[in-house]
Order: structure tokens, then C-alpha cells, then sequence
């Protein structure tokens, strides 16, 4: 499987971005697929997902503001992100779960400054 991010960019904040994740394979094969970041010298950290059956999560610092959907037609999943602070600023990286095989993405740069 291999994951292609695009969509990252620079924005003011408050402003508002939306990256996307299309895999080589259909996304409905796949148990889970999740947006994690990380910015330089940072833990990488969780962001949202969405399971399979439709179900979705997001961490604390970006629920209410992030939003994550998947379009079977397209075979992509994105991360509309709106309201966005300097704080949100790193790398997205978007990756799958299926059984035992989780694969990552390279990555896509946000970056949220004036």
C-alpha cells in the first residue's frame, strides 16, 4: 500500500486548510485511517480518525475545529481544518490499519503563521 498526502501549505491563522490521504488501495479495505502530526523536535501526536463503519475521533486540541471524512468515490480521506493556530503547525502524516499491516505516509507540511 502506499499513501499519497497532499493539500499542506502555509496559512494565516484562523484561517483554513484541508489535506488529503489517497491510498493505492480502496480505502473501504482498511479498519482504520488516522492523521497523526509532528512538529520539529516535538512528539509525534495523535490527531483523528475514522474507522471503517463511519465512526470518527478527534484529540481534544483540534475537536470542534477539525474534520475528518472519507469520499469512497474519490478514494480519499481528508482533514478539513479550519480555525487553525500556530500551534497546529508540523507535518501531517496520514496512515492506515489493516490486520497486522499499518502503513504511514511521507507526510504533508501545515504551517500556521502571520
Amino acid at each position: 500500500v502506499q499513501l499519497m498526502e497532499s493539500g499542506g501549505g502555509l496559512v494565516q491563522p484562523g484561517g483554513s486548510l484541508t489535506i488529503s490521504c489517497a491510498p493505492s488501495e480502496s480505502i473501504s479495505s482498511f479498519e482504520v485511517i488516522d492523521w497523526h502530526r509532528q512538529d520539529s523536535g516535538i512528539q509525534r501526536e495523535y490527531v483523528a480518525r475514522i474507522t471503517a463503519d463511519g465512526k470518527k475521533y478527534y484529540e481534544n486540541p483540534v475537536k470542534g475545529r477539525f474534520t475528518i471524512s472519507a469520499d469512497n468515490t474519490e478514494n480519499t480521506v481528508f482533514l478539513q481544518m479550519n480555525s487553525l493556530k500556530p500551534e497546529d503547525t508540523g507535518t501531517y502524516y496520514c496512515r492506515t490499519i489493516r490486520g497486522a499491516e499499518v502503513v504511514w505516509g511521507q507526510g504533508t507540511q501545515v504551517t500556521v503563521s502571520s
